[in-house]
C-alpha cells in the first residue's frame, strides 16, 4: 500500500463548518490516512485470502489481524507529553479560556478526530468514548501549569454515534526543543472507573508551518529552533509513522481543516 495521502475532497464552499466537518467524518469521505490509524483496504479479490495473519511495524505497534478482505492498522501510541490535566472541559470549541473568554489568538484549525475500534476482525465506530485534546498557543506556551489557572487550548468530546469527535481550535505555536504538534488521549470508562486508555500526538508539514508563521501573531517570535526532522519524538516512528503522523490538511478561508481516522484495539 503507499504511503502517499491522497488530496482531502472538501465539498466546493467558501468555508467548512463544525457541522460539515462533522458529517464529512461520519460519512467516511475523509482521505486523510494517519499511518498507524484506521484503514480498510480491500483486497483485488475477497476470495482469495483464507488465512488469518497479524504482524508488528519496527515502532513495536501490532497491526491489526486480517482476515477476509480487510486490513485494520493501528494507531501508533506516543509519550503524553508535557501538560495534560484533566480539566473535564466538554467542549468543541477549546480556543476560549472558561474564566475569562479571552480567544487565543491564531490561525483557525478545524479537527475530527474518525474514531473505530478493532475487534473480532471489524471495524466499527468507537462510540462514547472521551477524546481529549489539548496543545500550546501561538507563543509556544501551554495553559493550567506552572500555577496558571488559565484553561485555553484544552478540551474534550465524546465521540458520537459514528465514533466522530470534532474540534474547532488554532495552528498551534512553537517551543524550544519541540516540532509543531498536537497532543490526543482517548478513554473509555466501565461507570466512573477507566477501562482504556491511548495517548498519541501528531504533527505539521514543516512547508505548511513555515508559510502559517509568517502570519501574526506567529511572525513576531522569529524563527523555531526545531523542525521535524530535528525532533526526538517525531524520529522515535517507523518511516511509515512519521508520514502518518504528519497531518494532512485542508484550506479554508479562514485557515484549515483536517480529519485523522484513528484505531484502536481496546481488546
Amino acid at each position: 500500500m503507499s504511503n502517499k495521502f491522497p488530496a482531502l475532497a472538501f465539498p466546493p464552499r467558501t468555508s467548512l463548518s463544525r457541522r460539515d466537518l462533522l458529517g464529512f467524518a461520519a460519512r467516511g469521505a475523509a482521505s486523510v490516512v494517519v499511518s498507524q490509524s484506521l484503514l480498510l483496504a480491500c483486497a483485488a479479490d475477497a476470495n482469495s485470502l483464507t488465512d488469518t495473519t497479524s504482524s508488528s511495524d519496527t515502532s513495536g505497534t501490532t497491526t491489526g489481524t486480517t482476515s477476509g478482505s480487510a486490513t485494520c492498522v493501528l494507531t501508533a501510541a506516543l509519550t503524553e507529553g508535557p501538560f495534560f490535566v484533566d480539566e473535564k472541559l466538554n467542549r468543541p470549541d477549546i480556543r476560549t479560556d472558561p474564566a475569562t473568554g479571552a480567544v487565543s489568538a491564531g490561525v483557525p484549525l478545524t479537527l475530527a478526530f474518525n474514531v473505530s475500534r478493532y475487534a473480532s476482525n471489524a471495524c466499527t465506530p468507537l462510540t462514547g468514548a472521551y477524546l481529549d485534546v489539548w496543545h500550546c498557543d501561538s507563543t509556544g506556551t501551554y495553559s493550567d501549569v506552572s500555577g496558571s489557572s488559565q484553561k485555553f487550548l484544552r478540551g474534550y468530546q465524546i465521540t458520537d454515534a459514528n465514533g466522530v469527535a470534532a474540534f474547532t481550535t488554532i495552528y498551534p505555536g512553537w517551543y524550544s526543543g519541540r516540532a509543531v504538534h498536537i497532543h490526543f488521549k482517548l478513554r473509555l470508562y466501565a461507570g466512573s472507573t477507566k477501562s482504556y486508555e491511548f495517548t498519541s500526538q501528531f504533527f505539521f508539514n514543516d512547508t505548511l508551518t513555515d508559510s502559517v508563521y509568517t502570519q501574526s501573531p506567529y511572525s513576531s517570535r522569529g524563527s523555531r529552533n526545531t523542525r521535524n526532522a530535528s525532533d526526538g519524538i517525531y524520529n522515535s516512528l517507523s518511516t511509515a509513522d512519521k508520514a502518518g503522523l504528519t497531518l494532512q490538511t485542508s484550506q479554508t478561508t479562514d485557515g484549515y481543516a483536517g480529519v485523522i481516522n484513528l484505531g484502536v484495539n481496546v481488546g
